[in-house]
């Protein structure tokens, strides 16, 4: 069985950086791709950023230049490292892994809540 344990949001203020990590566990044989998405009330959920297994990245417009997405693969865990945090970036973020057991599936984490407000 495959877990996605997610970490490290909260509340804080505009301009201010927060750092998620996500650590994925269980009988895993391979990761192909890990990822951030966020989902803010009424709307849907939206890809934040994204990282290969060798290491490309990809991320969406409004977040390029703030937020920086990274693994460890040996761990294996992703972090998201979020700078200049805006108003409209609060959501509940997810942990996304694409990812071989006996099969490959798509997982997904709880979601860890992310609040940006003065």
């Amino acid at each position: 069985q495959v877990q996605l344990v997610e970490s490290g949001g909260g509340l804080v203020q505009p301009g201010g950086s927060l750092r998620l990590s996500c650590a994925a566990s269980g009988s895993i044989f391979s990761i192909y791709v890990m990822g951030w998405y966020r989902q803010a009330p009424g709307k849907q959920r939206e890809l934040v950023a994204t990282i290969t297994k060798s290491g490309s990245t990809n991320y969406a417009d409004s977040v390029k230049g703030r937020f920086t997405i990274s693994a460890d693969n040996a761990k294996p865990t992703v972090y998201l490292q979020m700078n200049n945090l805006k108003p409209e970036d609060t959501a509940v973020y997810y942990c996304n892994a694409l990812l071989r057991t006996v099969q490959t599936s798509n997982y997904w984490g709880q979601g860890t809540q992310v609040t940006v407000s003065s």
